[in-house]
């Protein structure tokens, strides 16, 4: 899902309006960043120079309107575009980040825009000179501006096939803290359920408690700043580190009853335990050179996720391995269904897009291109209005593409393509949903498969032997 904000850039304090241009656009197209500048796009001015091509033009205004610029003016604004963990390509977001841009500046503006990819959720900075190109006029900010903005953020999204937050809430959070649940645990966030979990076991003392940590597979370092070190970390994450109440002191607290396990720690820790997982392989994690503590940890681990899946089907009366397949593949069928209708309506949307575009430039380019033919295909007509000449051409090679034989109105197509947005908002909900409890039942399926032993694998390469056998004895 992407999440867009329009944020206004003032002077930095106590640096000059100079440094702050320089600094921010430096930030934005940082080659450590955007791929060594590869993706990085500019309009009205060059990349290396972005940021004095922009002071020239608001030099140009304050020649202009004989007014210098106040401390107080704003100086930038600045877009910032994030994506929902691989679900974009850097090239993608590059591309939507640029259209998002020229729809909003309807090109007067000069903007920089750069994709940053040194994080898990790909992002794009788009940074546009306040002042116009034409350097008599200045960007205003409006009432609703960022609603607008993510209006026209949120079609181009669509447009692209990408997901779009349906009910944003205002927040002042950074993207990875806003995505919540949905994004990946970081190794603080485990470390704070393994405590969590640790603690809601009750040990008798500190020795206790560093056991169970032990045998959730986290290793304990000892000294002035005390810290754990889980699966797959280099560095040991410090208990001072988590705040919240994640300090030594406060977990030797909750161990001798001075505190109580805080109601939403409780939450966190019920909220982890209603996940389903599939059941770990013991034997092949042990084969692979796994220790005698991860086997441990792995056999407690396969306990709690078997008491999850039988509180899951419980509540879903699926207790019966047939039904639960039933089930599994009805849900599956549907969410696959639903998926083949999305498809369907983004790919005639992207069709209407480029159709649209090309009738928009046909129309405008028509007569020039009328009076290039009456004129004899000349090289100088050609060479005055090449731009228009190819945009029709570009446009006539489209349609014979597409096999039109008679021009829709754009009218039409703006009508088709809202009924097709209409219907696919409508799907999402569904489609999320059903998605999940997909999930969640192929889940429940392989971890009862397992314990029955049941090789699911080997059954479906019986029924397809058994169909095509079928099919064999029909010809």
């Amino acid at each position: 899902m992407a999440t867009t904000r329009l944020i206004p850039m003032h002077k930095i304090k106590n640096q000059s309006i100079a440094y702050t241009v320089h600094k921010r656009i430096n930030y934005a197209i940082n080659p450590a960043k955007t791929l060594c500048g590869e993706l990085v796009t500019t309009y009205g001015c060059d990349p290396a120079t972005a940021a004095n091509e922009m002071l020239l033009t608001k030099r140009a205004y304050a020649d202009f309107t004989g007014r210098e610029i106040p401390d107080s003016d704003v100086l930038l604004y600045q877009i910032r575009q994030s994506f929902k963990p691989g679900e974009v390509t850097p090239e993608q977001a590059q591309q939507i980040g640029y259209e998002l841009a020229m729809t909003w500046t309807k090109g007067k503006h000069q903007f920089v825009v750069a994709t940053h990819i040194d994080h898990a959720h790909i992002h794009t900075h788009i940074i546009y000179n306040a002042t116009k190109i034409d350097a008599r006029h200045k960007y205003r900010n409006f009432l609703g501006s960022s609603f607008a903005l993510r209006r026209a953020s949120d079609r181009l999204c669509l447009e692209n096939g990408l997901s779009i937050v349906e009910k944003p809430k205002p927040s002042r959070t950074h993207y990875g803290k806003w995505l919540g649940d949905k994004k990946k645990l970081s190794f603080q966030d485990k470390l704070r359920l393994a405590i969590d979990a640790a603690l809601a076991e009750k040990p008798k003392d500190y020795d206790a408690f560093l056991k169970l940590m032990k045998e959730a597979g986290y290793e304990y370092k000892d000294g002035k700043q005390p810290g754990f070190r889980g699966p797959g970390q280099k560095k040991f994450t410090r208990l001072r580190s988590l705040k919240d109440g994640y300090s030594q002191g406060d977990i030797l607290s909750i161990i001798v009853g001075e505190k109580e396990l805080s109601p939403a720690r409780k939450e966190a820790k019920k909220i982890q335990a209603q996940r389903i997982n599939l059941l770990v392989d013991i034997q092949a994690k042990l084969a692979e050179g796994k220790g005698a503590g991860y086997a441990r940890w792995a056999q407690s681990f396969n306990l709690k996720q078997m008491a999850s899946t039988l509180n899951f089907l419980t509540e879903r009366k699926l207790l019966d391995y047939g039904t639960l397949c039933k089930k599994t593949d009805e849900v599956t069928a549907r969410f696959h269904e639903l998926s083949d209708q999305i498809k369907a309506a983004e790919t005639r949307m992207a069709e209407i897009a480029v159709m649209k575009k090309h009738i928009i430039n046909y129309a405008k380019t028509r007569e020039v291109y009328v009076a290039y033919r009456k004129a004899g295909y000349s090289k100088k007509f050609l060479a005055e209005h090449e731009a228009d000449i190819l945009l029709h051409k570009a446009a006539k090679k489209a349609f014979d593409e597409m096999g039109v034989k008679k021009l829709p109105t754009v009218k039409s197509l703006q009508a088709e393509y809202a009924a097709l947005l209409s219907e696919k908002k409508k799907l999402y909900p569904e489609y999320s949903s059903i998605r999940q409890e997909m999930r969640d039942l192929q889940m429940a399926r392989a971890n009862v498969a397992r314990l029955m032993g049941y090789d699911e694998k080997e059954q479906e390469q019986k029924k397809e032997q058994k169909k095509e056998a079928e099919k064999k004895e029909q010809r």
